[in-house]
């Protein structure tokens, strides 16, 4: 038990600070609220409109697929450090860990998991090809009459 008293005592200490600092803040921040205050910070510019669409969801698949193979470079390093006490147990297992992580690589490239933006406009489009309508995105329009 001695063992794990300092950690527990970290854990105690950085408890009390981040309760502290939100009571702190609470009690001595000034509680003067303008409109100026509760608008949201866009750079100095005022929105006048909501966005035209929803902030793609490939986005956050992309950050998640990053999260994932930086965790397996994490996990590669203390494989490192002991690669030569694990022997050929370990290199099987970094090479299972590795292998799965590659394949999961392949299946997300394969469904287009990387691809940015719809096929339709990945294709180039000659000069010939491009008229307002599709240059031009239409607000308001359905699907069939937009295709």
């Amino acid at each position: 038990m001695s063992d794990y008293l300092p950690i527990v005592v970290l854990l105690a200490l950085a408890s009390l600070f981040a309760a502290g600092s939100f009571v702190a803040s609470a009690l001595l921040g000034p509680k003067r609220p303008n409109a100026a205050k509760s608008a949201p910070y866009e750079c100095g510019i005022v929105p006048s409109r909501e966005p035209a669409e929803r902030f793609p969801v490939r986005f956050y698949l992309v950050a998640m697929i990053f999260i994932i193979f930086d965790i397996e470079i994490i996990f590669l390093y203390p494989w490192a450090v002991i690669f030569r006490q694990l022997a050929l147990f370990g290199l099987i297992e970094i090479a299972v860990f590795a292998a799965t992580a590659f394949i999961a690589l392949v299946y997300i490239v394969s469904n287009g998991g990387l691809d940015w933006g719809p096929a339709k406009h990945l294709v180039a489009l000659t000069p010939s090809d491009r008229t307002s309508d599709s240059t031009v995105r239409r607000i308001g329009r359905t699907g069939e009459e937009a295709a």
